[in-house]
């Protein structure tokens, strides 16, 4: 049976609540302290180039784009006050608010937000010489000309292509995109894209003007600083001190003047969620996620101050797997040869579908409701809804044919088929040379303790699941960029990783794993199945690609385009081509209410400080049923 959006939301909690109403006698706070690991530092302030959460939880707060989502997860007004679209999605005109300013890092006025600042920031993001393609997929895939422009600046020398912009003929004449006055904007679509809009929501369309490019360089803004960007969003970054604080505070200018916001925000850099314990014991923060031993001193203490302050966090916007590396090199760079041609055998990945038991690791956040974490989707839950209101995962399910979600066990675990499948890996393997056991290399930043916690925590549910004779995990780490020592290297087995959406549409998700794209995240950077040597392997992912297409090329039904990406979701599924690991859900003690946060489940606000409700008293897991109950209430109206 299909859960209606109400259910759905129930289930999960991905949604916010509406207006609730703060503790008696608490006051609302009024400057704000919140936390970061010092492992997630911000690496860049050019909102343009960012496509980490780490940069952009803080960026979200400096700028606005043309929309946001607001308390429901609902496409809100930002920058433009108004939209449509009157061709199905080729042509979307944006209508935007007057009086809207870009100010300095002190807040004094620096000039009009217009619509020629949006074909600024696109020219920017597609200038081969001042982006390097951060940021370019959404784009180059929906706008008319945005591919060609990117091609032809990349042909360019670095002289003649710094040189463009938004006004220069290559630019104009060839990117759809126009500034038709100053507050309307117009994007042209390369073909029908009815969920333009939420990419809307998304850095890479952000405005900025040519005015303060002009004013600190290219090259100033290439490596952009709190002190010389200029600010349109609700706060400025008044004071930033690397892996120490960041201080944001109150735009005075801010377009919004009916917006709820601090009069500042403190972010402070900590070495673990111990840490901020600690802090958060003596006052210092206003939030605090738990570690798994923290958690359970208090939940079994009744008597501890704490405890009736515990409260169940809903699920950040992603949906975590495990990404195989098809094409693992050693520490030399040579091939190898074990691990990939286990790995593009299709028994063998079964074998980590139907026999690994994540339980154990699922505790390492959420100690209490560990089976809430449980996964078996690629897309995120929450993030689309059929016309009758099914959450779109649930078609995903209802095709996997999975046993229906008891909150108790992973459901698609299945004893039998695990020992059937690794019968036949073994089989297979061996007589093409594969010794045993198998060993997956897993990475861990050096020196953050808690990764390492969950990783032997993982490997010991490795040797539960599978048996030290046939899969063992082996640890390794990395001193300071996953990327650049282990990724582009290619030494892991596999990477855990989450993905946000970008847009509203199943396209976000299964499109990152296609192989015929340059754009697709994960099979460039993590997959590598087409330089795999299995004709099988590549056969498969060809399929899926093939499914994905088709069901993008749907766009005059919503709900038939949905069935499609639910087919193709479920090829990848059913030959483990990657395999679901997790949603996040954590616990904490907090003086905020979560639910009163933008719902973004697509775009960069899920972290701006804007309408948030708060209270100085921290709130109980009383308060925060009633906050749920509310937006149940509330998003079924």
């Amino acid at each position: 049976m299909r859960k209606t959006r109400k259910a759905a939301a129930v289930l999960t909690a991905v949604a916010m609540a509406a207006v609730s109403a703060v503790p008696a006698m608490a006051d609302e706070i009024k400057d704000l302290y919140d936390y970061e690991l010092q492992a997630r530092e911000i690496e860049t302030w050019n909102v343009l180039y960012s496509q980490q959460a780490t940069d952009l939880q803080v960026l979200t707060n400096l700028y606005d784009g043309l929309l946001e989502s607001d308390e429901y997860g609902k496409l809100a007004p930002a920058v433009a006050e108004s939209w449509e679209t009157e061709d199905n999605g080729i042509t979307w005109t944006f209508h935007l608010r007057q009086g809207v300013k870009w100010v300095d890092q002190n807040g004094n006025e620096k000039g009009e937000v217009t619509a020629q600042d949006f074909l600024t920031g696109l020219e920017w993001v597609l200038n081969f010489h001042k982006n390097d393609a951060t940021n370019t997929s959404m784009p180059m895939e929906m706008i008319v000309g945005a591919e060609d422009y990117y091609n032809m600046t990349s042909e360019l020398d670095a002289d003649a292509g710094l040189a463009l912009t938004a006004e220069s003929p290559e630019f104009a004449d060839t990117v759809g995109i126009k500034a038709i006055d100053d507050y309307t904007l117009q994007y042209t679509c390369v073909s029908e894209k009815p969920y333009f809009d939420t990419v809307a929501t998304y850095n890479c369309l952000y405005p900025i003007s040519q005015a303060m490019i002009d004013e600190i360089g290219i090259d100033g803004f290439k490596a952009a600083t709190p002190e010389n960007i200029w600010y349109n969003g609700a706060y400025t970054c008044t004071e930033y001190i690397q892996q120490n604080t960041k201080t944001l505070t109150k735009n005075p200018l801010y377009w919004d003047t009916e917006a709820k916001l601090f009069d500042s925000v403190t972010v402070k850099m900590v070495e673990s969620v111990d840490t901020a314990y600690q802090l958060y014991t003596t006052g210092e923060l206003d939030r605090v996620d738990l570690s798994e031993s923290n958690l359970m001193t208090i939940y079994n203490n009744e008597s501890d101050p704490y405890h009736d302050q515990l409260v169940e966090k809903r699920p950040t916007k992603k949906s975590n797997q495990f990404h195989f590396n098809y094409d693992k090199l050693n520490d030399d760079q040579t091939e190898d040869t074990n691990w990939n041609t286990a790995i593009a055998n299709e028994a063998f990945r079964k074998c980590w579908y139907y026999g690994l038991d994540l339980g154990s690791w699922y505790k390492r956040t959420n100690a209490i409701n560990p089976y809430k974490c449980y996964n078996n989707s690629y897309t995120m839950q929450g993030l689309i809804y059929t016309s009758d209101g099914t959450e779109y995962t649930e078609l995903v399910q209802e095709k996997l044919g999975l046993p229906s979600y008891d909150g108790e066990t992973m459901t698609r675990l299945d004893s039998a088929k695990f020992e059937e499948y690794k019968a036949q890996a073994i089989e297979e393997l061996t007589a093409e040379g594969v010794t045993f056991p198998i060993h997956a290399r897993y990475f861990v930043a050096s020196g953050n303790q808690t990764a390492l916690d969950s990783a032997n925590v993982l490997k010991q549910a490795f040797s539960d699941s599978f048996g030290d004779d046939f899969i063992v995990l082996d640890i390794d780490s990395y001193i300071s960029s996953f990327s650049k020592e282990v990724r582009d290297p290619r030494r892991q087995s596999f990477a855990i990783n989450g993905w946000g959406s970008d847009y509203g549409d199943p396209k976000t998700y299964l499109g990152q794993e296609t192989d015929d794209s340059d754009n697709a995240y994960y099979m460039v950077n993590f997959g590598h199945a087409v330089d795999s040597e299995s004709d099988e392997l590549k056969d498969l992912y060809s399929q899926f690609t093939e499914l994905v297409n088709k069901a993008d090329a749907i766009t005059d039904d919503l709900d038939a385009r949905y069935e499609a990406f639910a087919e193709a979701e479920v090829f990848m599924l059913e030959h483990a081509l990657t395999v679901p690991v997790s949603f996040d859900i954590s616990w904490e003690l907090t003086r905020i209410n979560d639910y009163s946060k933008m719902n973004a489940m697509f775009g960069i606000q899920n972290t701006k400080y804007k309408n948030w409700e708060t209270s100085t008293d921290a709130y109980t897991a009383e308060d925060y049923a009633a906050f749920l109950q509310t937006w149940n209430e509330n998003a079924s109206k």
